[in-house]
């Protein structure tokens, strides 16, 4: 629960099946941690990778969110966060979460 709360503070959590599912509206501190780590460019790249339709999927370290980090992995030790973002403009919420570093050529 430390990992989610680090990363999403105001998280509804569920427990289903031996997990924890939980949701949220708001991706600000997981934005924040994104832009503080300077990692914009893989979170997109990442976030990107993940898109089907409208939704993406990236799984996080667990250990890495407890301690109030973002990392992007798979198969961590203590286990990966999956986190799924769902939004009817998903190019904007990604855009919003990792805002891009490279200028736009418009």
């Amino acid at each position: 629960m430390t990992a989610l709360r680090n990363l999403f503070p105001d998280l509804r959590v569920e427990f289903a099946e031996g997990r924890i599912v939980g949701t949220t509206q708001n991706l600000d501190r997981l934005r924040e941690l994104i832009r503080t780590q300077r990692i914009r460019d893989t979170a997109k790249r990442q976030l990107l990778a993940g898109r089907r339709g409208n939704r993406t999927t990236v799984s996080l370290s667990k250990q890495a969110a407890f301690v109030g980090v973002v990392n992007f992995a798979a198969s961590s030790p203590l286990g990966d966060i999956v986190v799924e973002i769902e939004s009817d403009d998903l190019e904007a919420a990604i855009g919003y979460v990792a805002e891009s570093t490279v200028a736009s050529k418009t």
